[in-house]
Formats: C-alpha cells, sequence, structure tokens
C-alpha cells in the first residue's frame, strides 16, 4: 500500500475515488482482493486508493474505521457510501453507486 495522504488531501480529490483502508496481513483484507481486481478493472474512471491502516493511523480515524476492509466511497471530497467487511455483491452496488453517480 501506498503513503497515506492527509485527509485535507483527500477532501481535495474531485471525481469518484474509494479509499481501501486495511492492512497487509489481515486476512478479511486479501479475501476480497480478487472482487477489488475485477471491479477496478471494470470502473476505471474511480481512482483507488490503498491505506495501509493501523494504531495511530490519522486518515483511518479520521473515518472512524474499526474493522478491515472498510471502502469509502467519496465523489468530490465526500461521503456517499461506507462498507465494512463487505460482500462482493455489496462491493459491486458501492462501486456501480459511485459511477452513476448517485447517492445512498
Amino acid at each position: 500500500m501506498l503513503t497515506e495522504p492527509t485527509r485535507d488531501e483527500v477532501d481535495q480529490i474531485m471525481g469518484p475515488v474509494v479509499l481501501e483502508f486495511g492492512a497487509s496481513w489481515c486476512p478479511h483484507c486479501e479475501a476480497i482482493q480478487s472482487t477489488m481486481a475485477e471491479l477496478r478493472s471494470r470502473y476505471t474512471t474511480i481512482r483507488h486508493i490503498p491505506v495501509e491502516d493501523g494504531r495511530g493511523r490519522r486518515l483511518g480515524r479520521s473515518f472512524r474505521v474499526k474493522l478491515w476492509p472498510t471502502l469509502i466511497f467519496l465523489r468530490d471530497g465526500r461521503v456517499i457510501h461506507e462498507l465494512v467487511r463487505p460482500s462482493a455483491t455489496e462491493m459491486a452496488r458501492g462501486f456501480e453507486m459511485l459511477h452513476s453517480g448517485g447517492h445512498e
């Protein structure tokens, strides 16, 4: 996972974004990776930002992340949907909602 952006940086991102909070050693996070890869290839206009989360990580705390994986769907810096330990179906709905410009 890449360097964690700040909350201010995330709030400034225009367009559709999925923040994926998790940890490299988390089995639940690993379990969603094939679905995530498939959705990312289908929805290429949605920016994906993986965030290695953990104790003391400010970005995760700013979104009140408690369990991994947590997916935060944003449009123009505003949260429109959130999923915690999502199923493949929930993930697909979240990506479709973000892609179509819908809101929760």
